[in-house]
């Protein structure tokens, strides 16, 4: 008896159990919703979601094998696109990840290592400075324009201009303040950005004439909008424009910039970018493009 403890024994040591799927989603999922945004939550609670339709909720973690989570992600891709089952792809392996560094006993290797599949992606559509303001004079009422000229003039998210308030107007020093939780560790944080004449003039108008919290309220509630899914489309339509989401201001904020020769390291600063590769991929350099070609000319 002594000897087998000491060899280990199969018959004699007791099995070592990991978490099942479910404890390890809960937990994560806990994580998840107090350090991310509503909308990635929602990502990886979907991720989830599924893949607890593929696999037993009761099965344990270490019983996960890689082809069968191929085997998951092939049907996701199959049955929504091969973009959705990277996403899902992507939230599960930062989730092992998570698992391995603060559940005892996790295992360590990743399971969701998986390869990545085939994406056809679909371009965002982004106006033109003609389009632009051509839906910014179709909309109805002077908050509505003004709401406009802050996604082109501040290169704003769709929710920070949602949720501004009049505390981070600050017209005396000309600027705006915009908070965001678009960082890697999933903080809100702020920047301070200046406001252009055009953009000074209106916010001081408006705030003149307006009252409460937020500078942008919904006039049937008082409060910040939540979404205003067929706002713009309707404006599109209505100016005779091809339509463009709220996003794609800000990519045609970018190209105003480069168009201009303002520097990358300035447009990363007014698009607060963490990372200047991202702003790269809003760039595109076509400009520098256009200029190289001209050699075959």
């Amino acid at each position: 008896m002594k000897r087998e403890l000491e060899e280990g024994s199969p018959e004699t040591l007791p099995a070592i159990r990991t978490v099942s799927l479910l404890e390890w989603a809960t937990m994560y999922l806990d994580h998840a919703q107090a350090k991310f945004i509503g909308k990635t939550y929602s990502e990886k609670r979907m991720a989830f979601r599924l893949l607890l339709q593929s696999f037993s909720p009761d099965a344990e973690v270490a019983g996960l094998h890689k082809g069968e989570i191929l085997a998951h992600f092939s049907r996701q891709a199959q049955n929504r696109s091969g973009h959705a089952a990277n996403k899902d792809r992507k939230n599960l392996v930062a989730a092992w990840n998570w698992g391995v560094e603060h559940i005892p006993g996790f295992p360590e290797q990743n399971p969701f290592l998986t390869d990545r599949f085939a994406e056809d992606r679909i371009p965002r559509p982004v106006p033109t400075e003609q389009e632009f303001w051509a839906v910014h004079d179709a909309a109805g009422s002077a908050q509505d324009r003004l709401m406009l000229l802050c996604y082109l003039h501040l290169a704003a998210r769709r929710s920070e201009i949602f949720h501004l308030r009049r505390e981070d107007v600050d017209l005396d020093r000309r600027q705006v303040r915009l908070f965001t939780r678009k960082r890697k560790d999933g903080s809100m944080q702020f920047d301070w950005l200046p406001m252009s004449d055009r953009l000074h003039a209106a916010m001081t108008e408006h705030l003149a004439i307006t009252s409460g919290p937020w500078v942008f309220p919904d006039p049937q509630t008082g409060e910040p909008y939540i979404a205003r899914q067929h706002w713009l489309g309707r404006l599109c339509r209505r100016a005779g424009a091809k339509e463009f989401g709220l996003h794609g201001i800000r990519h045609l904020s970018a190209s105003i910039l480069i168009r201009a020769k303002v520097s990358l390291l300035d447009v990363q600063t007014i698009l607060r970018h963490t990372n200047l590769t991202t702003t790269q991929r809003y760039v595109h350099r076509l400009e520098s493009v256009r200029k190289a070609i001209e050699v075959f000319e």
